[in-house]
C-alpha cells in the first residue's frame, strides 16, 4: 500500500484538533504541533519500516510560527519521495473564531494587539496553504459530531480507490455564502415556496415543496444543464487527480428551493461511476 500523509492545517479555533482526533479514530498515527521545517524528518521517523506505520497525519499550524513557505517546500520533498500527501485546511468565519476564543478564554497563538488582529495576521500568513489545500472544510456552522463524521467520510479512502468525493451543500444567501465552495449555483430565480402559506413551514425535504420546486420547467431545465456541465467536468477533475469537490446551491433562506435541488442533484450524482456523494443543508433549521 502506498504510504499516506495528511497534513492538517488552517485557522486556530477552526477545529484542527477535532479533525486530528477523527483521523486518529480512522487508524492514522497523528503527530501534533509539528514545526513546518521539520515535517519531512518527522514523517520519515514515523513511517520507518520497523514501526509498521503507512498512514500518518501531522498537524502544522501557527503555534510553530508563520513561515508556511517552509511547509510548501517540505510537501514538495515528501511527495517526491513517493508518499501520497493531502493537505486538509480547516477554516471558519472570523466572527465565529472570535466567539470560540472568547468562550474558551485561551490565548491566540499569533501575537496581536487585539484578537481580531491576531486572526487577520494568521489568515494572511495561511493564504498560500489555503490555495494548496486538497480539502478545505468550513467549520463555522458544523457541530463537533458533524465535523468528525465529515472528515472521516471525505478521507475514508486513504490508501484506497480513486473516488471523487463530492459534497452537495444547500444554503441561504441571507445567512452568507459558505467560505468553502468549488462550484456555486444561485437558484433564487425559481418561485419561492416561502410565499405560500401552506408551504412556508415545510422544507425542501417535504414532498409538497419538492413538487412545487421541481415541477416547474425552469427547475427541470436548470437541473439538466447542471448535470450536463458536471458530466463534462467530473471525468476531467478525476483525470487531474482532484479528490474532493464541494457544490453549493443557494436560495434566499436555505430551507426550500436549494434543499430540494441539492437532493435532486445528489441523486443524479450517486448514479455516476467513481464518485461518492454526501449532502448537507446548512440553513435548514434556521
Amino acid at each position: 500500500m502506498t504510504p499516506n500523509l495528511v497534513v492538517i492545517t488552517g485557522m486556530s479555533g477552526a477545529g484542527r484538533s477535532l479533525a486530528a482526533k477523527a483521523l486518529e479514530d480512522l487508524g492514522l498515527f497523528v503527530v501534533d504541533n509539528v514545526p513546518a521545517e521539520m515535517l519531512g524528518s518527522v514523517v520519515e521517523r514515523a513511517m520507518r519500516p520497523d514501526r509498521g506505520r503507512d498512514r500518518v497525519a501531522a498537524v502544522v499550524d501557527a503555534r510553530s510560527g508563520l513561515d508556511f513557505a517552509a511547509l510548501s517546500d517540505e510537501l514538495v520533498a515528501i511527495r517526491s519521495g513517493g508518499i501520497e500527501t493531502r493537505v486538509l485546511f480547516l477554516d471558519a468565519d472570523d466572527g465565529v473564531l472570535v466567539r470560540r476564543f472568547e468562550e474558551t478564554r485561551r490565548p491566540h497563538p499569533v501575537e496581536g494587539t487585539t484578537l481580531e488582529e491576531s486572526i487577520a495576521r494568521e489568515r494572511e500568513a495561511l493564504t498560500p496553504m489555503r490555495a494548496q489545500a486538497d480539502l478545505a472544510i468550513d467549520t463555522s456552522t458544523r457541530t463537533v459530531h458533524d465535523l468528525r463524521a465529515h472528515v472521516q467520510t471525505m478521507l475514508a479512502d486513504l490508501g484506497g480507490d480513486n473516488t471523487l468525493r463530492i459534497e452537495v451543500q444547500s444554503f441561504g444567501f441571507k445567512h452568507g455564502v459558505p467560505r468553502v465552495l468549488d462550484l456555486l449555483f444561485d437558484v433564487r430565480f425559481l418561485p419561492n415556496p416561502h410565499w405560500d402559506d401552506d408551504l412556508r413551514p415545510l422544507t425542501g425535504l417535504d414532498e409538497p415543496v419538492i413538487r412545487h420546486v421541481l415541477g416547474t420547467p425552469d427547475a427541470t431545465n436548470f437541473l439538466e444543464r447542471v448535470e450536463d456541465l458536471l458530466g463534462f467536468l467530473l471525468p476531467r477533475y478525476r483525470g487531474e487527480g482532484k479528490a474532493y469537490l464541494t457544490i453549493g446551491l443557494g436560495c434566499t433562506g436555505g430551507r426550500h428551493r436549494s434543499v430540494a435541488l441539492a437532493e435532486a442533484l445528489a441523486r443524479w450524482l450517486e448514479g455516476r461511476d467513481g464518485v461518492s456523494v454526501t449532502v448537507t443543508h446548512r440553513d435548514l433549521e434556521r
